[in-house]
């Protein structure tokens, strides 16, 4: 770890992962997750020659809180790190509740993004025309309508929620995923380091994502962009990629048929090579 220090003289906690004189490729880690959070097994940076740099959202893990942040604060801290390790431009991606804030970068600094792709990706709170809570599990409806009503309502709710393990807090349809060696350790690491200074990095992350707009529009994306999504998702369903591909003009939306959310694991390497031909 390493950490990197913004212009407002907050902290990020930055990981590297990979070959470090490989092509910088920046992660955008899932809500709650931490700089941990990755593809778990290494050997595919490895073969593809990917220096993967992940980092910990504000609260999350050892970076600073940023109380009141918006996903398009996102921006400037993923263009500190990449100051900080040297990159200038690069291809980056996100999973889940990562995926608005690589969107973020994408719009704020399109000369420095080759290629952006998101995973199991949520549309913006206030996305037009979009039900957003439709076909949703009850326990992400329950967030959202927490956090619609302010931070003290969503903190309430999510010591609750976050009381049992992370796989608790999934559908059913996750389990055949979730249950690999590989998979089932790299995410509790990965949890236990986000939530390890407290839980207002997951509050801050979802009043971003569930609440506030993002401060920016995906339709100002101008880089090729991939929209990745499993129809079988439950926790951000699958109308919510549909929306952001409409949305983006570069968007190619892609659909796994039998995925649910934690089906972005298997779809990573395909989006990774894609994303290394920017």
């Amino acid at each position: 770890m390493r950490k990197v220090i913004t212009n407002e003289g907050r902290v990020l906690a930055v990981e590297e992962w990979g070959v470090p004189d490989g092509t910088p490729v920046f992660y955008a880690h899932g809500t709650p997750m931490s700089r941990l959070a990755r593809y778990p097994d290494g050997r595919l940076f490895d073969d593809l020659g990917v220096r993967l740099i992940t980092y910990d959202r504000p609260g999350f893990g050892a970076s600073d809180p940023h109380p009141g942040r918006r996903v398009v604060d996102a921006a400037g801290d993923i263009a500190a790190i990449a100051d900080a390790c040297g990159v200038d431009r690069f291809p980056l991606f996100g999973v889940s509740g990562g995926g608005p804030h690589a969107l973020a970068f994408a719009a704020q600094y399109p000369d420095r993004v080759t290629r952006v792709a998101t995973l199991a990706c949520p549309a913006p709170a206030d996305a037009d025309g979009l039900d957003w809570t439709a076909g949703m599990m009850p326990g992400n409806r329950e967030s959202a309508a927490a956090a619609k009503l302010g931070r003290e309502a969503l903190a309430s709710h999510i010591a609750t929620a976050g009381s049992g393990s992370l796989a608790t807090l999934l559908p059913a349809a996750e389990q055949a995923v979730l249950a690999r060696p590989e998979v089932s350790g790299m995410l509790a690491a990965a949890y236990a380091e986000a939530i390890r200074p407290g839980l207002d990095g997951w509050i801050d992350d979802e009043l971003a994502l569930y609440a506030l707009p993002w401060g920016f529009d995906p339709a100002t994306v101008a880089a090729p962009a991939r929209v990745w999504h499993g129809d079988l998702d439950t926790v951000i369903p699958v109308a919510h990629a549909v929306w952001l591909a409409g949305r983006m003009p570069t968007a190619t939306l892609i659909r796994g048929a039998e995925s649910a959310h934690a089906g972005h694991f298997d779809a990573t390497p395909d989006i990774l090579r894609w994303l290394l031909r920017g």
